[in-house]
């Protein structure tokens, strides 16, 4: 008999989607193990994810405040030895302030929240968390955010690209140059759909202005992963995107746990 496989979701004051998380991680077969943002003990979590929400109400900058809580020094701390961790939306923003991963998050580049099915196409699938898909895969998930525009100097920007640390990108319907630049209002009300919210991609395909349509990264050694995108909401055909697209998330992990566990 195997073991459980034990991955922790932490809540922050704020977090909105950990229960989702939590769901999604027992639909891969792995067992949630709920984490508050005061805990310093994981529990024996063998991985642990950030979930999405709004963490301290955004207060100060997205992610800033809950860096320095006290789940986040043992996080921080067992994730430099090699622990599995994942970020998706608020939690990739707590990534970059704990210098986890680099770069930084900024407001969308057309000043609106943006929800909708996103179309990702994967780049790397030799993480932790993506070992279940295939590179060049396309997957769709649902995105939703504020502050997902993600951006770093030129030179970590060759860097992610030249060790393969780019692990999802946004897959639109236009080429694959670089960078889109800042938007106006005019520009961005010119985009919006008639008499909808959905904002159509902005150049080079990206919904929110990230520099070369990043959508998730990956530290050095691949165990940290933080997107934007919201796996846990595509991990059921009854409700989301009506795809089960973000499961392989968590079987990835649920895998290479067991594969480290056998080793």
């Amino acid at each position: 008999m195997g073991r459980n496989v034990r991955i922790g979701v932490v809540t922050f004051p704020g977090s909105l989607d950990d229960r989702d998380t939590q769901r999604a991680i027992r639909l891969a077969g792995a067992e949630p193990v709920p984490l508050w943002h005061k805990d310093r003990n994981l529990g024996q979590a063998d991985a642990v994810v950030l979930p999405g929400g709004f963490s301290y109400g955004d207060y100060l900058r997205a992610g800033s405040i809950s860096r320095f809580s006290p789940v986040m020094e043992t996080i921080v701390e067992r994730a430099r030895e090699g622990m599995p961790v994942l970020g998706i939306c608020n939690g990739f923003q707590v990534l970059t302030e704990a210098h986890l991963l680099p770069g930084a998050m900024l407001g969308n580049d057309h000043l609106h929240f943006i929800c909708r099915d996103q179309k990702l196409r994967v780049e790397n699938a030799k993480t932790a968390w993506t070992a279940d898909y295939q590179a060049g895969q396309e997957i769709h998930i649902p995105l939703k955010n504020m502050d997902g525009r993600y951006v770093a100097d030129e030179h970590t920007l060759d860097m992610l690209e030249a060790e393969g640390r780019v692990v999802f990108r946004y897959a639109g319907a236009q080429d694959d140059s670089a960078a889109s630049g800042p938007d106006t209002a005019a520009a961005s009300a010119a985009r919006r759909a008639p008499g909808t919210s959905v904002y159509p991609p902005t150049e080079a395909g990206s919904p929110n202005g990230s520099l070369r349509r990043i959508a998730g990264i990956c530290n050095a050694e691949g165990n940290v992963v933080g997107l934007m995108p919201h796996p846990e909401h595509a991990t059921d055909p009854l409700v989301g995107t009506g795809r089960t697209d973000g499961l392989p998330f968590f079987t990835s992990i649920l895998r290479t746990v067991m594969e480290g566990a056998l080793a």
